[in-house]
């Protein structure tokens, strides 16, 4: 597992449905050695804090593998690193192999915990130029995971990226998806996801949410 591209972004204006938001969803590859702290990367920020950033979602991290998807289902050749937002473009770890909970160890220092899958919003439809990209990225499952960050450090683009903690009884972060937005019937499962540990606080809520139906 590696980390290819570290990718960063001050939140920015842009005009959407008649009104001026911020985003910082235009991330751009930077070079060298950057600091990831306890609520982000050094030169990046989030333009709406009550729905991004935070402990729970930290940094975002998105599995370079399914740029080739998009390549080809989308038939652009435009994609370049930072594309979906992510702060972290990484290889080798994949929403159906990583579980919530898990522990990874980038560089030296630094470590960091999955704790939810990324759902998009209308912010990824604009940076991407498609109204129903959002829809699209959802059902696809190829959506990324938020870490929040156990140990500050520095890092690399090129550094290693090593599991050091498996969650036990844990769930993939696909099958957490899956129980979100595409198997809400499934109330044993959710059940039982809602009090993983290292779950969100916003995902256990919609969770008991669904269950109280």
């Amino acid at each position: 597992m590696k980390l290819l591209s570290i990718n960063v972004s001050k939140p920015k204006p842009i005009q959407y449905g008649g009104k001026t938001v911020q985003t910082g969803i235009f991330k751009e590859p930077v070079s060298g050695t950057v600091m990831l702290r306890e609520k982000n990367i050094d030169g990046d920020g989030q333009g709406d804090l009550r729905v991004h950033g935070g402990t729970y979602k930290a940094i975002y991290g998105y599995p370079f593998e399914h740029y080739t998807h998009w390549q080809q289902a989308l038939q652009r050749g435009d994609l370049t690193y930072g594309q979906f937002g992510e702060n972290l473009t990484v290889e080798g770890l994949l929403e159906t192999s990583v579980y919530i909970g898990d522990v990874f160890q980038i560089g030296s220092t630094v470590k960091l915990q999955i704790t939810q899958p990324r759902v998009p919003c209308f912010k990824l439809a604009y940076k991407m130029g498609l109204p129903e990209f959002p829809k699209q990225f959802l059902e696809s499952r190829r959506v990324g995971f938020y870490f929040r960050v156990l140990e500050e450090g520095e890092i690399a683009a090129g550094d290693a990226i090593t599991r050091i903690e498996v969650a036990s009884a844990s769930m993939s972060v696909t099958e957490i998806l899956n129980l979100r937005y595409f198997d809400r019937d499934n109330r044993e499962k959710i059940a039982r996801a809602r009090k993983l540990p290292a779950l969100s606080p916003s995902w256990k809520r919609d969770f008991t949410k669904i269950l109280s139906k």
